[in-house]
């Protein structure tokens, strides 16, 4: 069976930070990478979910919130992949700084996470998160398009 891409790039020298996974026509995925792979503890499950609710409902809510394809986590729990169409790179990496400041700043109830609209609405952990995007915001406040490509 042929590798897929993200598998071909090298895990051991990956670093903190958003790269671009791919580019499919007009849709890029980029890698919000947040922990280093096999060298950090991973996220918890209950600070990832929580990330992804705040994360994904605020990009959705921005002015092209149409063109959010998908916000979700990585298997590996050191990051989370985010697709988008038709953006280019500079207002996606800005978007993504403002989400992770938002989630930061956030206070109040975690959108989407009340039993009618969440499948798994007891593993949440909003103090964990906030600690998470806080960190992380301040690895990619100055991140710009140079950096978005995948350490060799």
């Amino acid at each position: 069976m042929k590798t897929i891409p993200s598998f071909q790039i090298d895990h051991n020298k990956l670093t903190k930070g958003i790269y671009i996974s791919r580019i499919d026509d007009d849709i890029t995925t980029y890698d919000i990478r947040m922990r280093e792979p096999n060298r950090e503890t991973v996220m918890t499950n209950a600070a990832m979910h929580t990330i992804e609710h705040i994360f994904a409902t605020y990009v959705r809510n921005t002015e092209f919130g149409d063109n959010i394809i998908y916000f979700g986590p990585m298997g590996c729990r050191t990051g989370f992949y985010f697709l988008t169409r038709s953006l280019t790179d500079a207002y996606s990496i800005n978007l993504i700084k403002e989400a992770f400041k938002y989630i930061a700043d956030f206070w109040g109830q975690i959108p989407g996470a009340a039993a009618r609209e969440c499948g798994n609405c007891a593993d949440h952990n909003l103090p964990q998160a906030k600690e998470e995007a806080k960190a992380f915001y301040e690895i990619i406040k100055d991140w710009t398009k140079e950096d978005l490509k995948y350490p060799q």
